[in-house]
């Protein structure tokens, strides 16, 4: 087993930039590297409740409920802090539903005990669940229309996973670590089942409190290109798209609030869709069949398309000229037809 402490001390930090809210939008165009903002929500209402004691935090979350139930992910007392697979591979807690202020009384009510249950309320939508939440906490992206969510826990770790969109994470209450991995290392962290996930992402089998590097040793290189980012109340982090990210909630009481985005056309198609067609055509595929597909799909995909077009005229070119709304609903017309045979 390797020693966790002795890992983290040696992890480089994630990158920071000077940044306020006015130049945010043009900071994440193109982006491709992940980076801190301290500070950036400092001026929050809700940032400033949290410092002020989880009595005016539980009220100020509370105040801006709708009044409806709330989803929320339970753990075993004393079963430790990290949401993950049961040796049978069930997630290791359960889903329950409560009044808000109900749930945030017992994340206080379990902060200093030793086997507290995880409490977690994850992914909740801000519109959703919150009234007039995301205007007196405003976020700046331009002009994209992202996915706001809010996480809201106890000590909790969330193992390794990542996500399609880009992310901006705002710690605006307690502390959180972040441990992220660039996507090309995706394969040694030992990513889990695609359709039995604790949250709806495959996550690392590894454990990074306690690594087994006998059974996952591809792990040791994985740390060679982690970084670490430990975020007060106020600081944001940037996770650029599929980049893996291990996120740990420090406080007995903790939110945490993103934005997910694609900077990329509405029309166009979800590449996990992509993914999960190919699993169903091509993975099952004798070796000989899979390696001539690949050649098509570098030829028309990975090539990003100019092999494909550069020998034909333009009004010739079809779905292989750049997409527009009306190609991309042509392909997506075809698609439908074949997978209803």
């Amino acid at each position: 087993m390797a020693d966790t402490a002795a890992i983290l001390a040696g992890l480089p930090k994630v990158a920071e930039r000077t940044l306020d809210m006015g130049g945010l939008a043009e900071a994440l165009s193109g982006a491709q590297q992940p980076f801190v903002v301290r500070g950036l929500a400092a001026d929050w209402p809700l940032v400033k409740a949290g410092l002020a004691g989880p009595a005016e935090l539980r009220d100020y979350l509370v105040g801006h409920a709708r009044d409806r139930k709330f989803p929320v992910n339970i753990g075993q007392p004393g079963g430790g802090d990290r949401l993950f697979y049961n040796a049978a591979m069930d997630v290791n807690f359960r889903m329950a539903q409560g009044a808000l202020d109900a749930i945030l009384d017992g994340i206080i009510a379990n902060a200093d005990k030793r086997d507290a249950p995880v409490i977690y309320l994850s992914s909740l939508d801000v519109e959703a669940y919150f009234s007039g939440f995301g205007a007196a906490n405003p976020m700046p992206l331009g002009q994209r229309q992202p996915i706001t969510s809010v996480w809201i826990g106890n000590r909790t770790r969330i193992a390794a996973h990542n996500d399609v969109p880009d992310n901006l994470a705002v710690c605006a209450a307690g502390k959180r670590r972040f441990i992220l991995f660039p996507p090309a290392q995706m394969a040694n962290l030992y990513p889990g089942p695609l359709d039995n996930t604790p949250a709806g992402r495959p996550v690392s089998m590894v454990d990074l409190r306690d690594p087994d590097l006998d059974a996952y040793p591809g792990f040791a290189a994985a740390l060679d290109h982690a970084l670490v980012a430990d975020l007060e109340p106020g600081d944001a982090i940037h996770i650029p798209s599929l980049w893996w990210h291990h996120v740990e909630g420090l406080s007995p009481f903790n939110v945490l609030v993103n934005y997910w985005w694609r900077d990329v056309p509405v029309y166009l198609g979800h590449p996990e869709d992509a993914l999960y067609h190919a699993i169903l055509a091509i993975r099952d595929l004798p070796a000989a069949a899979r390696e001539r597909w690949r050649e098509q799909f570098e030829h028309y995909v990975f090539s990003g398309g100019e092999p494909a077009t550069a020998h034909l005229p333009d009004a010739a070119q079809g779905v292989l000229a750049p997409l527009t709304a009306d190609t991309a609903g042509q392909i997506k017309a075809k698609l439908l037809r074949g997978l209803s045979r």
